[in-house]
């Protein structure tokens, strides 16, 4: 290995590497350049690790970014390195893991794992038993930076030191266990974060050694430095998931343990330590384990929920009156795009999506307050804690929680006051019977609070109430709801951004669970989220829409009134035209003017012509540019999808708002062939999209979609895959509503898509919904060609029947029972094994039309007369009693 640098490159690479420690811009680009281009020479990573690894008279940074230089050129251009380069490299980084200086065994630490990561582990055998050998080392150095090196190769390559052949961690393992008890804290601390790598695959090394792991693990309880005790928490929590049974032994004095470390004075150790609580709520053991100890346990999270010094300065808790005070762009956090309108027909109860509950809803945990704060923390894990045990305990929490949140809720101190609001937030889902008792009292101290001088103390209240609210509407007389309603309203318009955020926050969850209770505040309500306009921020604004957005969908038709559009759609209207098309803001917007236009039907015709030419504009620019950067990825940047799918959504709300109105702009825009175009998207949000707005199309001007049919069936066809739920059931909903209007002439499609509805059907664990729109398809089919389908009856008519007997009679599920009712009378037979599906099937109609009725009727007396009156009676004693009783009362059978 004889080779040495030239002395004029040398000093020309170190000048480089000073230069580039610039804070100037100009120059750094100027030197990135510059080294860009001496890539081209293969030794220059060999001064690169000359400089990280022998130049021990030049300054630490300046080696350091040398070697963080060579760390990139291995990512990006290993497997070019000449073999002497490579070799070179792997031999330097070895000689100098023991480096005196901290930062360069860190910066040698990364740049061996970097190689080993890009598959060298295979081709550099000497790599492991080298350091291992080097943890024995007398000399410091040495054995810290080969453990610092052997951590972050546990960390990047686990997997392949599970799988290789030679099973490297049959010793590595039993190693790392014997440096728990080294006399350096970061050699402990490095040896538990190895092991730990290995706790969730249950690699069969470690649990060969569990016990061996479990006692140095209690041994290093107490430890006196904090990464260790956060890597024995970690471990903890981890052998919670994994190994559970090697914990229960020792469960309670594990309990004991983590309820110390909870309240570490070092904050990122007692963030490790709380999240224990959380993962065992999730086991079934969690209420016998954690009963003796929620006395202590829940004094603890409360605790943890208060704001520290640190936090209010963070959040500028002092600062009261910030609403003037422009956003920075840094300080909004990215909005994905998530539709209301897309997943089409949902047979449920007001069209619910049902089961999402509040899991992708950033506001629900009432934390977002401290989004200055880091993203987690102890006062959210502890918040989070309390909230999944209050699941877990429901009642049984109430004796503990009650006298706690008596104490805190009416505290002198405002921010033990604001951590027992946040703590009542918290229980409220677990807890609500219990605390429905209290709520008479609780709500109206509650909404006092939101007058609160401050304004974290408002914000999180507005976060608290929201969570009671549903108790609040459904009393009579408003009692509640009113004081509830005007006292956020007031929070909406408050001059603090983080209140007005939580206040908007609150009304929109208040929207959704009020629906039309809303409808005689109208005005009032319409008057202050018009008023937020001029106030807000651009952060609040997003917000603001929504909340909006889901007025339109709880109210509906209500909206529809002179008074109120020319209130709301003004200054939407005047937000539209100031926002350019490529501006991200236009998301939330048009997802509210999608929900607007739906509720205001025939009302928005004004303003469709202008939104409805955008949103098609947005689609074509977007499928333009989709296509320039497949042909010439170069020179054009790829789209950003979301761009056509919010437009494509709110053309959705056109549809079925403005129904037939929307014809005449259908024909004088070229919306079908980017509809044709947008189908076969390679990305599926933009596919669902797509068929969500061609089902609405086909309700609402199916004269303007028939031409294409040909065309668009077979793309319909091809997305029946139950892997991607929202598509298929898209595509589905669309087939269903093109079949109804297409009638007898749908039978020449019939192939290209019965036997896909057929598998879904009878596919296990199909969620509800596509169920239930697969049998609304597959009925309405039959409905229109009951010949082409009938035959094949007898493959889905049990599944058929399960899936529709619990949705509410509407036109949907008329047309697919008549559909059922045409094939029956085609093939009688197709029915008889599942005949008593299908009697509980007709028995979950409440009000089928008179016709409709009938035809049950006939069917129920031709099946009765040809088993004859005995067997129909044996038949009929197998019915639940409620069936048998609805058949005789409704049908005389």
């Amino acid at each position: 290995m004889g080779w040495n640098p030239d002395t004029d490159a040398l000093a020309q690479i170190l000048g480089l590497l000073r230069e580039s420690q610039s804070p100037n811009t100009v120059v750094q680009q100027s030197v990135q350049q510059k080294l860009e281009e001496l890539n081209k020479f293969t030794d220059f990573n060999k001064y690169l690790i000359f400089v990280l690894t022998k130049l021990t008279s030049e300054d630490e940074p300046t080696r350091s970014l040398s070697g963080l230089i060579l760390k990139n050129n291995v990512k990006a251009h290993f497997h070019q390195f000449p073999p002497d380069v490579a070799q070179f490299i792997k031999a330097e980084c070895l000689s100098a893991v023991g480096d005196p200086s901290p930062l360069i065994r860190a910066t040698v630490g990364i740049l061996i794992t970097t190689t080993a990561s890009k598959g060298e582990l295979s081709t550099w055998p000497e790599l492991l038993p080298r350091l291992c050998d080097m943890l024995d080392s007398a000399d410091y150095n040495v054995c810290e930076g080969a453990f610092g090196a052997l951590q972050k190769i546990c960390e990047d390559s686990a997997e392949f030191l599970e799988k290789s052949a030679d099973r490297p961690l049959d010793t590595l393992i039993p190693k790392f266990l014997q440096f728990f008890k080294h006399s350096s804290s970061k050699i402990r601390s490095h040896a538990i974060a190895c092991v730990n790598q290995f706790i969730i695959s249950k690699t069969q090394a470690l649990m060969a050694n569990i016990d061996a792991f479990l006692q140095n693990l209690f041994h290093l309880a107490m430890d006196d430095d904090p990464d260790v005790r956060k890597n024995v928490c970690r471990a903890l929590v981890m052998l919670l998931d994994a190994h559970i049974s090697s914990l229960i032994p020792h469960m309670h004095n594990i309990i004991e343990y983590m309820m110390i470390r909870t309240q570490d004075p070092d904050e990122n150790v007692a963030l490790e330590a709380c999240e224990f609580w959380l993962s065992l709520a999730e086991h079934p053991i969690c209420k016998e384990a954690l009963k003796p100890h929620l006395p202590k346990l829940i004094p603890i999270l409360v605790r943890g929920m208060k704001y520290s010094e640190i936090d209010i300065i963070l959040l500028k808790g002092d600062v009261e009156e910030d609403e003037s005070v422009p956003d920075r762009s840094e300080d909004i956090k990215p909005r994905f795009h998530k539709s209301r309108h897309t997943i089409r027909h949902e047979p449920m109860e007001n069209g619910g999506s049902g089961g999402e509950e509040f899991a992708d809803d950033e506001s629900d945990d009432g934390l977002d307050d401290d989004s200055s704060l880091s993203d987690w923390n102890l006062r959210k894990c502890s918040a989070a804690a309390l909230d999944v045990l209050a699941n877990v305990f429901r009642e049984d929490m109430l004796p503990v929680i009650l006298p706690i949140l008596k104490e805190t809720l009416f505290h002198q101190e405002w921010e033990i006051r604001e951590s027992g609001i946040l703590a009542l937030g918290a229980i409220a889902e677990g807890c609500m019977n219990g605390m429905t008792q209290h709520l008479p009292e609780l709500i109206p101290y509650l909404i006092s609070c939101l007058q609160d001088k401050k304004a974290l103390v408002r914000s999180i209240t507005c976060w608290t109430l929201s969570r009671y609210c549903h108790w609040a509407v459904v009393l009579p007389d408003h009692t509640y709801l009113k004081p509830l309603m005007y006292e956020l309203l007031k929070c909406v318009l408050d001059s603090n951004k983080r209140v007005q955020e939580a206040a908007c926050s609150a009304f929109a969850t208040l929207e959704e669970e009020a629906c039309t209770e809303l409808v005689p505040y109208l005005a009032d309500i319409l008057k202050t989220l018009v008023f937020a306009f001029k106030k807000y921020q651009a952060k609040n604004l997003l917000i603001l829409y929504d909340a909006i957005g889901t007025l339109a969908d709880s109210v509906g038709n209500y909206l529809n009134k002179e008074e109120y559009i020319q209130m709301l759609m003004p200054p939407l209207i005047e937000k539209w035209n100031v926002l350019k098309d490529e501006d991200k803001d236009l998301f939330p917007l048009l997802e509210c003017l999608s929900s607007v236009a739906t509720a205001l039907q025939s009302g928005f015709l004004p303003y469709c012509g202008p939104v409805y030419q955008r949103c098609v504009s947005l689609v074509e620019q977007t499928l333009n540019q989709t296509m320039a950067h497949a042909q010439n990825p170069g020179q054009f940047e790829a789209a950003d999808k979301d761009f056509m799918i919010v437009s494509l959504d709110l053309l959705s709300g056109l549809a079925e708002g403005l129904n037939g109105h929307v014809g005449q702009l259908v024909q004088q825009s070229n919306i079908m062939q980017l509809l044709y175009q947008a189908m076969q998207d390679p990305m599926p949000e933009v596919r669902q999209s797509s068929f969500a707005l061609l089902g609405d199309l086909t309700k609402a001007c199916f004269q303007y979609v028939a031409p294409c049919i040909s065309e668009f069936m077979p793309i319909l066809g091809q997305n029946l895959n139950p892997e991607l739920i929202s598509v298929c059931n898209n595509a589905t909903w669309a087939i269903g509503e093109i079949s109804v209007k297409l009638g007898p002439e749908m039978r020449v499609y019939i192939n290209l898509v019965l036997n896909d509805l057929i598998f879904i059907i009878n596919k296990p664990n199909t969620p509800k919904t596509l169920l239930e729109n697969t049998a609304i398809t597959i009925g309405r089919l039959g409905y229109v060609c009951p010949n082409e389908v009938a035959p094949l009856l007898q493959q889905f008519i049990r599944q058929w029947c399960i899936s529709l007997r619990n949705i509410r009679d509407n036109e949907e599920k008329d047309s697919a029972f008549r559909g059922v009712c045409n094939m029956i009378s085609v093939n009688p037979g197709g029915v008889v094994e599942d005949f008593i599906f299908f009697c509980d099937a007709i028995a979950s109609w409440i009000n089928p039309k008179q016709d409709l009725k009938e035809m049950f009727h006939k069917i129920l007396h031709c099946f009765k007369e040809q088993v004859g009156e005995d067997n129909w009676k044996r038949f009929t004693e197998q019915f639940p009693p409620p069936l048998k009783e609805r058949l005789s009362q409704h049908y005389g059978v």
